[in-house]
């Protein structure tokens, strides 16, 4: 659109379609256009989310601020990028999300698999790439040792290509590298359902090759895309100008402080003074002026101050509130300047007040959940063909657990006063450091069965059955 101030265009956030596999794999031409409109109009745009992120505020770092060279020119970031992200990466796996299958067989299996991949660790990462990204990628493989593990992929040089059909199935993963000691060669690595094709060539993209040709047995694309919402927009995408204008209208403030400090001293009278005695009422933070006589004979005045731009000091500071406020306002997180936020407060007081970012968070776990079910279907795949077992992904169970203060003392006191009772399952099930409630159990009856101490001097109910037994 003629004269449009969009920061990024249609084409940096668009999903990638193809008629099918079949005709992907031996088109390098189509491959490399995929890899050149990524590289052109897609990476752009995720560098400087990145660079937000990181405090590195690209509009107010870029260009030049102020016409006179000689007045101050500061330059003030202000990371409301991280504090966003950081804060929707803590609410929603600051208590890492537990997946647990019904057949407890199985349910070993996948503790242990994600034991040895840091799921925890590397669900959060997702979590964070999704919220400055709008979108992350995971890579499935099977390493030396012939384990399944999964790792996050850059999303700066990684993407998914789709079939063009209304299910949109992936046909194809695709991460791309240039090689940092030669910067004109470049290495492609394409993942279909079944295959990884390794292409190599020069930079231009002119001339690629298939290099390597190497088999997967995850019966899918091995490259998941974990999108953040429908628009895969990330989440503060859309407050990107009212971060800059937060950042410009506290450089003015700065600047106008040190120019006030270095402002122009204004002399108005009749009067002569050299440019030595200037120096040196300056540097002994003296002035003094000597008038001299008018025609008429009468003696003329003098008077000094300082030319400075007047500032609206308590203006700008209600103008930066507002713009603070908006920004909290429509990434739906909570400004912990404010006095409401003070205090110890309830789990659920909390959650009135983030109301709008619940809504968030149920919207993008349905995304994350939809994708992570990806993930151990193709797990499954592997483990069929490896012989390692199966297990229906239908039958996991997959919770989140918003990470929120929550005054549990109370709320069992209440109901202990009540008359209620918990079992010993629910009871461990509500302490946030237990993985699997009933695997804790299950220790526990080993211990108990261990160590004689723990077991009861008399067992009344033996006893209640002997003596059924003697009166008959």
């Amino acid at each position: 659109m003629s004269g449009s101030k969009k920061r990024f265009s249609d084409e940096s956030n668009i999903q990638y379609t193809f008629t099918s596999t079949e005709d992907l794999i031996g088109n390098t031409k189509a491959i490399a256009e995929f890899v050149q409109h990524h590289m052109t109009n897609q990476q752009p745009r995720l560098k400087v989310l990145q660079e937000y992120y990181k405090g590195n505020n690209t509009s107010i770092l870029e260009g030049h601020r102020r016409k006179e060279e000689h007045l101050a020119d500061n330059r003030a970031t202000h990371n409301f990028a991280k504090y966003v992200s950081q804060f929707i990466q803590g609410y929603m796996v600051g208590i890492p999300l537990k997946t647990v299958h019904k057949v407890e067989e199985v349910n070993n299996k996948i503790r242990e698999m994600n034991r040895v991949n840091d799921a925890d660790e590397h669900n959060s990462e997702l979590i964070l790439d999704q919220s400055i990204y709008g979108r992350a990628y995971e890579l499935l493989y099977r390493d030396k040792e012939d384990q399944i593990r999964f790792t996050v992929s850059n999303v700066l040089n990684t993407f998914v290509i789709y079939d063009d059909t209304v299910e949109m199935l992936p046909i194809g993963g695709i991460r791309y590298m240039v090689n940092q000691f030669n910067e004109n060669e470049i290495v492609i690595h394409l993942y279909t359902n079944n295959q990884h094709f390794i292409y190599k060539g020069n930079q231009n993209l002119e001339d690629i090759v298939v290099n390597e040709t190497l088999p997967h047995h995850f019966e899918g694309v091995p490259i998941i895309e974990y999108s953040n919402n429908k628009f895969r927009q990330g989440d503060f995408e859309d407050v990107l100008t009212l971060i800059d204008l937060y950042d410009s209208a506290q450089s003015d403030l700065a600047n106008y402080s040190q120019d006030l400090n270095d402002a122009m001293l204004k002399i108005v009278g009749n009067l002569e003074i050299d440019s030595d005695e200037a120096k040196h009422m300056k540097e002994t933070n003296l002035l003094f002026l000597r008038t001299e006589p008018n025609p008429h004979g009468s003696d003329t005045q003098a008077d000094a101050d300082y030319i400075y731009k007047k500032y609206d000091v308590s203006g700008s500071e209600a103008y930066k509130d507002r713009i603070a406020n908006d920004i909290h306002m429509f990434t739906a997180t909570p400004n912990m300047n404010d006095e409401n936020f003070g205090g110890v407060q309830s789990g659920e007081a909390m959650k009135y007040k983030l109301f709008l970012l619940e809504q968030k968070r149920a919207a993008k776990e349905r995304l994350f959940k939809k994708s992570l079910r990806d993930r151990y279907r193709l797990i499954n795949n592997i483990m069929k063909v490896a012989a390692e077992g199966e297990f229906d992904v239908n039958d996991l169970i997959i919770t989140f657990t918003e990470n929120l203060p929550e005054n549990i003392a109370k709320e069992m006191e209440w109901f202990t006063k009540a008359g209620g009772r918990l079992s010993d399952e629910t009871m461990l099930s509500m302490l946030s450091f237990i993985e699997n409630p009933q695997e804790e159990m299950k220790k526990l009856e080993e211990e108990d069965k261990k160590n004689p101490l723990n077991q009861p001097m008399y067992d009344f109910q033996q006893h209640q059955q002997t003596e059924v037994i003697e009166n008959e």
